[in-house]
């Protein structure tokens, strides 16, 4: 089984270009993205064929379970066609569980370096992230977690979202509280964690714990989410650099058309070909 290591700010995957994903998939994401015994990454990506789209993009957590999207990941998808000369333009889309992706490639010297992601619009309805609660907006719920007293700003970005705004970010224990936040029973899909320090209109430092994942070095759909609560909290500006522990995205929030643009790099780490037998 040939495959590629691919990263998107460290966020890390095994994509494999086939015809149609295989039965045992969720042993196989586990198997494939162990650390110790298997290559090693957050997620498995598989780039398939799509009769709605240029290709068909199914990710699979860790764990097993399957994300809706990836903004990291579907980065390193849209390299890896161009680059493997799957595609040879540089506007393609994507089809996700979270709907159609429109992909702006930016090439260098015959390679795609970084690569602009219409995310779409966001989901803001509590019951549509999902959550449990009622309301158009679910904006400083307030959230008690063991001894503390937090609060989020509730996003989907076709998979939930919810972002806390915390003063220092450096002290937080992101190991301690993310499990626990993607566990809430408040959250009846679990959600995905963003712990947020403003340092100012324009830029945001950001940790994630991802669901089905843990903690990573980067998310692209939790930086676009981060942007939108930042935004609906009246911290931020529409467009705003987000700095993750693997390096930064930009985010614009556009007005006009209420769209997400996410811009980033996507890297090729090493390709292979994998032994089920080991």
């Amino acid at each position: 089984m040939k495959f590629a290591k691919m990263h998107g700010l460290g966020n890390d995957f095994i994509l494999l270009a086939r015809r149609e994903v295989p039965p045992d998939v969720n042993q196989l994401a586990v198997t494939l993205c162990d650390r110790h015994f298997g290559i090693g990454a957050d997620g498995l990506v598989f780039i398939l064929p799509s009769e709605k789209a240029d290709v068909r993009m199914r990710i699979f957590n860790a764990d097993g379970t399957e994300a809706e999207n990836c903004g990291n990941a579907i980065r390193c998808v849209g390299k890896y066609v161009y680059d493997h000369a799957l595609l040879s333009k540089s506007n393609i889309t994507v089809e996700t569980l979270a709907g159609l992706k429109e992909l702006t490639l930016h090439v260098e010297e015959g390679r795609v370096k970084s690569v602009t992601v219409d995310m779409g619009l966001p989901i803001l309805n509590g019951r549509e992230i999902p959550t449990l609660l009622e309301g158009e907006m679910i904006v400083n719920h307030p959230l008690r977690i063991g001894e503390r007293e937090l609060s989020f700003t509730a996003v989907s970005m076709g998979n939930p979202h919810a972002v806390f705004f915390v003063e220092d970010l450096n002290s937080f224990p992101v190991e301690e509280i993310g499990p626990l936040i993607e566990h809430h029973s408040l959250f009846p899909a679990r959600t995905n964690a963003e712990f947020v320090t403003v340092e100012n209109r324009r830029e945001m430092t950001m940790r994630v714990w991802e669901r089905g994942a843990g903690q990573t070095l980067a998310c692209g759909t939790g930086a676009c989410a981060t942007l939108v609560s930042g935004v609906l909290n009246g911290l931020v500006d529409r467009e705003a650099i987000l700095h993750l522990a693997g390096g930064d995205l930009l985010i614009r929030w556009d007005e006009e058309s209420g769209h997400l643009f996410m811009t980033g790099p996507a890297v090729l780490v090493f390709q292979g070909e994998w032994e089920p037998e080991s």
